[in-house]
């Protein structure tokens, strides 16, 4: 089969034949239509995350696709059926924190000793075929076409997960502070979901697809937000830590501010200035908070009430695809098809 391989760190991707894997028997095998490509795909690249620790390195934790055969003890999953997989999709099972038998969530990908990680200790989406284990695969609802499901397995699973996780109320403001791949999202999300949705942004050229894509209100940053009456959540998509700090000063008494993105050279800070032990305000982390929120995402999408931004990429373009998420040229999010 073709597959996309990242042959060292620093490492232009490039299209290769490798052997086609076979499932075993509580396996699927499944031809994958789409694979989304995450920006953390890019840091693996260059070392900042972790290299993919599978030979050879076939990235990718969004693919989504037909199964084409199914191991001999599967009975959960059908020839035909479209699935994708997520990007923690296991564990260990015998380490300390499986052994307390928690829900499966991206606090695995931190807590057990060997999670089964797609992209990264197992191969990943980038390939013409991959084998996931039965259980490990989600439904995708028919009708939904695979370049838009496939954003949702990560980017829509992160930043619907946000949302869920600070409990937004009635009567309260959103906020969303980066609008890309996981932002774009998160503004759909929100005012699908009834709250008024403000959109943070540094980007000018952002304003109108902000305003398309549902935000009542668009600001640049924390001083503009706290000007137009602050926000009681402020989900933090982006990936500057000192973007998210100054925002905390458009945030609400008791209000929420949800780390969503990752800032590999920053640290979180709150200003000094900035009274948070006498505001009642809570920090709170999110990304792949559980499959049920996967699967309420997905449901969304379905219905046609989120839409995902996407620009797709065949097999061949896959190195100008990396270089343009790398340099930030893709808006919003690029799908690479297999």
């Amino acid at each position: 089969m073709k597959a996309a391989v990242i042959p060292e760190v620093n490492g232009t991707w490039e299209i290769r034949e490798v052997p086609t894997p076979r499932p075993g028997a509580a396996d699927v095998l499944i031809r994958v239509e789409a694979s989304g490509l995450c920006s953390n795909d890019v840091l693996a690249t260059k070392g900042i995350l972790p290299f993919p620790s599978v030979d050879p390195a076939i990235p990718g934790h969004e693919p989504v696709g037909r199964i084409v055969e199914v191991g001999s003890a599967v009975t959960s999953r059908r020839v035909g059926e479209r699935v994708g997989t997520t990007w923690i999709r296991g564990t260990c099972g015998h380490c300390e924190h499986c052994q307390r038998e928690q829900p499966l969530s991206a606090r695995s990908a931190f807590l057990c000793a060997e999670p089964v990680s797609t992209g990264f200790t197992v191969q990943g989406g980038h390939a013409e075929y991959i084998v996931v284990a039965a259980e490990q695969t989600v439904l995708i609802p028919e009708g939904l076409a695979p370049e838009l499901a496939a954003p949702i397995l990560c980017a829509g699973y992160t930043s619907w997960s946000a949302l869920r996780a600070a409990q937004p109320q009635p009567g309260e403001r959103v906020a969303v502070l980066g609008i890309g791949s996981l932002g774009h999202l998160a503004v759909q999300f929100a005012h699908v979901s009834g709250f008024e949705t403000i959109a943070i942004t540094s980007s000018p050229d952002k304003h109108a697809v902000c305003r398309e894509l549902g935000a009542d209100l668009v600001v640049s940053d924390g001083a503009q937000l706290r000007e137009a009456g602050g926000a009681d959540v402020v989900l933090v998509t982006g990936n500057s830590y000192r973007a998210a700090a100054d925002a905390l000063q458009g945030l609400r008494p008791g209000g929420r501010l949800v780390l969503a993105g990752i800032d590999t050279g920053d640290v979180f800070t709150i200003p000094p200035t900035h009274p948070f032990f006498g505001l009642g305000q809570r920090i709170l982390g999110a990304t792949h908070n559980g499959t049920q929120y996967l699967r309420e995402a997905l449901d969304l999408v379905a219905a046609g009430r989120v839409t995902p931004l996407v620009e797709t990429f065949a097999a061949e373009q896959i190195a100008d695809a990396v270089d343009r998420v790398g340099k930030g040229e893709v808006r919003f999010h690029a799908v690479v098809t297999y």
